[in-house]
């Protein structure tokens, strides 16, 4: 069985083939289908939705005014919406979702009933990476427009000014360094960002880092009565959560977290650490006086033979709407964006492309010879497993309750210890599985 499939940060570098099966072409060849006109002669209208209200009237517009250097007859408008998943769920009850958007959450054998295919996953997985999260039956349908890997936003500046010289790999170096800044500056070590919710529930982002294994959450846990045991990923994570709390390394009052203030504060060095995705590294830098300041670092744990790992997913997919009057163009900008717009790599993350360089905030993971690793899919039969013992069970790995209860246990405000909330939910994972019926 292959339990892991990772990626070192070199093995990104390498060269790959530029194209890919049935990808659009990229040059100004002409095309061997439709009707055979070039790229320069593309033309229309498009409408591209965006979740990216921050860049929509700024940095969107100047993409696609290099766009329009090699397409100069395709006009691109941005429409974006507050609540991306939402409006546009609502919009595919009609037509109207636009040419080209990020595909909201949805099963992937509903696909094909609102985008057009993109092409034969197999052969559009040796140009991308997950090419294959948003496809079915053998086609693509998205591609995403960056790919993640999780770690902790840092502030050097706060780092150096505590006397931290060099980046945790355990997690009893990480508190170590947070006391450091405790003792040693004005700065909150580290900021749980509770009243936000999704902050904590981000932390099981980290899971991989320690399990090493990307089998780990989809084939295993499924088969274990204790995953927060001691000892097994989960309770060595969410220690670590509760160590932060208890030994009053994290803000005064988590109950009066504003996550838009905590980006700032960051950036300000009024705060040392967040756990988040790379995507936050360019926001937090964008506030920044001194963007230098802000760093990543990969989560402190390092395994027996000296291995560290990152879990590393894609994003939003892109798109194009199956009903949209002008794919020839949505196709162009969509194939022009994810491979020459450089969006990924500005932003931080990791570019879907293979063989593009990793950006300048990943440099801590190359240094430290992270290696990347994904979600691998649940055993044949066993797809919605994970998914059903979670919501027998109500323990909910992928929501903040029960973090924000070891929070709550860890600064005094409960009346139980991190034992006994772990022990409280193994147990219910337990019953959960015999009531499924799970071996």
């Amino acid at each position: 069985m292959n339990k892991k499939k990772y990626y070192k940060p070199f093995t990104l570098l390498l060269a790959v083939s530029l194209f890919a099966g049935c990808s659009s072409n990229n040059t100004s060849e002409p095309s061997s289908e439709g009707n055979g006109k070039s790229e320069n002669t593309i033309g229309g209208e498009i409408t591209v939705l965006t979740n990216r209200t921050d860049l929509v009237d700024t940095k969107l517009p100047e993409y696609a005014e290099e766009f329009n250097k090699t397409y100069p007859d395709v006009e691109v408008n941005f429409e974006a919406l507050t609540d991306y998943e939402g409006q546009t769920k609502v919009r595919l009850n009609s037509q109207d979702y636009g040419d080209v958007l990020l595909i909201p959450y949805m099963p992937r054998n509903e696909l094909p009933q609102f985008f057009e295919p993109l092409g034969k996953e197999e052969e559009l997985l040796e140009k991308y990476l997950f090419a294959d999260e948003y496809s079915y039956e053998g086609t693509t349908y998205g591609i995403p427009v960056q790919v993640n890997t999780y770690g902790a936003v840092y502030n050097k500046k706060v780092f150096e000014d505590a006397g931290v010289k060099e980046l945790p790999s355990t997690p009893q170096e990480f508190l170590d360094a947070m006391k450091k800044i405790k003792e040693n500056t004005d700065a909150i070590p580290y900021y749980t960002n509770f009243s936000a919710g999704w902050p904590l529930s981000d932390w099981e982002n980290q899971r991989l880092a320690i399990a090493g294994e990307g089998d780990y959450v989809s084939q295993k846990m499924p088969h274990i009565d204790d995953p927060l045991a001691e000892g097994r990923p989960h309770h060595t994570l969410y220690k670590l959560m509760y160590d932060l709390a208890n030994q009053d390394l994290i803000e005064e009052d988590p109950f009066t977290t504003d996550w838009e203030q905590s980006k700032q504060m960051l950036a300000d060095g009024e705060i040392g650490a967040m756990f988040l995705g790379v995507w936050a590294v360019s926001q937090v830098q964008a506030l920044s006086d001194n963007p230098e300041d802000i760093a990543y670092m990969p989560f402190p744990f390092t395994h027996e033979d000296g291995s560290r790992y990152a879990a590393m997913a894609g994003d939003y997919k892109m798109g194009i709407n199956k009903y949209s009057e002008n794919k020839e163009a949505a196709r162009a900008w969509l194939d022009w964006f994810i491979d020459e717009s450089g969006f990924a790599v500005e932003a931080g993350a990791i570019s879907p492309v293979k063989g593009a360089e990793l950006p300048e905030s990943l440099a801590d993971f190359e240094n430290e010879n992270v290696q990347f690793i994904e979600n691998l899919p649940a055993k044949e039969g066993e797809e919605d497993l994970f998914g059903k013992l979670d919501q027998e069970s109500e323990v909910g790995f992928g929501i903040d309750a029960f973090k924000q209860r070891i929070i709550e246990a860890g600064i005094g405000n409960r009346d139980e210890t991190y034992k006994d909330i772990t022990d409280e939910l193994n147990q219910k994972w337990k019953e959960a599985r015999e009531e499924l019926g799970v071996e």
